[in-house]
């Protein structure tokens, strides 16, 4: 018989929290519980002051629930909320803290972003991936867009992420990509309601539990927007560049802006920028129609001093690919649509020297 979550439930309510004396369920500290096929997850979120005795908790945790009958993985990510304000990124700057560090195995990390969401971000990353890899490079993808992970069905991975110890995590791979997201680890169907510090703890694990490889590249998909995902990912690790999408449209531009300007501040450099759904040609008659306007993304690059990458149709083709599970690029590689994900991974190769 398979764990329940009832079941779960249970024993952590005969493990005592040493904050509030409480058991760990009443005493709130247990968040996103998750109870899949014997797989179990959730986060402790703790007192930073307690770590120690949270490290006793933790390990009692593991080891009532590794002694149940048909149990999977056990991965429980603690994180500590503090009352603070937010880090001023304008000083003394989050690079001056303890600083970023590099991700073991992993040659150079490109984020991938958009100031707001549906200009194709998701699409471009699961294409430029699939890129990469065909030009010969080692690539991984990491789906940290933890509202919205579309990677899985992108890419056409299902199933859940293997653990050998409970501790490390085992990667999916399809299309030469190797692939991590949250996706994977909850029902398509089900929300991801988490406060800032499960973010983070989540996107740490991620980046560090689990076992990519040696990696040429690792492309980031971050969530739209300016937040917790983007700045956790600039403080905690090193990344050699982003790449901003957007469409033509001012309304996106407006948002793309913002983008530029938090990477700037977090002193992460600015690869380029990519025009998305640049232009329409009807399949029936070849008229060329500029549904979201057009040259928006060049005149703005080259306003912020940036190079444009490349301006990407808007594509029935692409969209149908990406909902398939295969890339356009790897479902017709040749077409005048992949030329221009691939001429955008051959500029980042020869900009970030892979």
């Amino acid at each position: 018989m398979s764990v329940t979550r009832e079941t779960v439930q249970n024993i952590l309510k005969s493990i005592t929290d040493p904050a509030s004396g409480a058991d760990l369920m009443s005493s709130g500290v247990v968040r996103a519980l998750n109870v899949d096929g014997g797989n179990i997850r959730f986060v402790l979120e703790i007192d930073a002051a307690k770590s120690a005795a949270y490290d006793t908790v933790k390990a009692e945790a593991e080891k009532q629930l590794g002694a149940l009958d048909e149990v999977g993985t056990i991965s429980i990510v603690m994180t500590a909320h503090q009352a603070k304000q937010p880090p001023d990124l304008k000083a003394p700057g989050p690079r001056t803290q303890a600083g970023p560090e590099p991700v073991p195995g992993i040659k150079r990390i490109i984020a991938i972003a958009s100031g707001k969401g549906g200009v194709g971000k998701s699409t471009v990353s699961a294409n430029l991936a699939c890129a990469l890899a065909a030009q010969g490079c080692k690539v991984g993808l990491l789906d940290a867009d933890v509202y919205g992970p579309s990677q899985p069905r992108m890419l056409g991975v299902s199933g859940r992420p293997s653990s050998p110890d409970g501790k490390t995590i085992l990667p999916m791979r399809n299309h030469g990509v190797t692939m991590m997201s949250i996706g994977l680890m909850t029902n398509e169907d089900q929300a991801v309601v988490w406060r800032g510090p499960m973010l983070m703890g989540a996107l740490q694990q991620m980046l560090t539990q689990v076992q990519w490889g040696a990696l040429d590249v690792l492309l980031v998909d971050l969530p739209p927007g300016t937040g917790d995902v983007q700045m956790t990912l600039a403080q905690k690790t090193i990344v050699d560049g982003a790449v901003i999408v957007s469409t033509p449209q001012d309304v996106a531009l407006l948002d793309a802006r913002k983008g530029v300007d938090m990477f700037n501040q977090l002193k992460v450099p600015i690869l380029g920028m990519i025009e998305n759904m640049s232009t329409h040609i009807c399949s029936n008659c070849g008229h060329e129609e500029h549904i979201f306007g057009h040259g928006g993304v060049a005149a703005e690059a080259a306003k912020l001093g940036v190079p444009l990458l490349a301006e990407i149709p808007l594509s029935l083709d692409i969209r149908l690919a990406a909902d398939g599970g295969a890339p356009i690029v790897v479902t017709a590689p040749d077409s005048a649509q992949a030329a221009a994900f691939h001429e955008v991974a051959s500029k980042l190769r020869e900009k970030l020297g892979v």
